[in-house]
């Protein structure tokens, strides 16, 4: 999928990505960069005591899964500027090792920036397990280039790598 620029969004619009099976080594991976090694995480034993029976994947790592699905969809490869904050974001279901989950984005505003190359878009992430449940749900906000602002920030580039004779 080719980038959309602020122009191409409307709001209620939807994108679903591709499926993504969550495993032992990614529960692992991200303790070992987070250094949360909490229990219901990292200990078999103590979490087949929880509610769960299980350990759990950390939330903040479904986190992390939503916005690489996000990059996978391709829509912000070029356009994106910068995401301005996450808010809102909720903890439904755990998220279990074995489980498969799939991000669906939806587009829930859209307001141009005053100098008309960029603008605020608003974005709600639903993180979705294999039964249909939302496991995580939450906001962020993006600045997103405009089809000018992308033909500018193209020319200035362009310009900036031109050699002199």
């Amino acid at each position: 999928m080719s980038s959309y620029y602020l122009e191409d969004f409307q709001p209620g619009q939807i994108f679903v990505s591709s499926g993504r099976t969550i495993t032992e080594a990614d529960l692992t991976f991200f303790s070992m960069i987070s250094g949360d090694w909490n229990p219901i995480h990292a200990d078999v034993e103590f979490a087949r005591q929880t509610r769960y029976q299980q350990r759990i994947v950390h939330g903040t790592l479904g986190i992390a899964i939503c916005t690489g699905m996000l990059h996978q969809l391709g829509i912000f490869e070029k356009s994106v500027i910068a995401m301005l904050g996450l808010r809102n974001w909720n903890f439904l279901k755990p998220i279990m090792i074995g489980d498969t989950v799939h991000l669906e984005l939806e587009i829930t505003a859209i307001e141009p920036g005053k100098s008309g190359r960029s603008g605020k878009l608003g974005r709600r992430f639903r993180l979705i397990n294999q039964h249909g449940e939302v496991a995580q749900d939450g906001e962020s906000d993006v600045l997103v280039l405009t089809h000018e602002g992308a033909r500018q920030q193209a020319e200035a580039s362009a310009g900036s790598s031109a050699k002199p004779s």
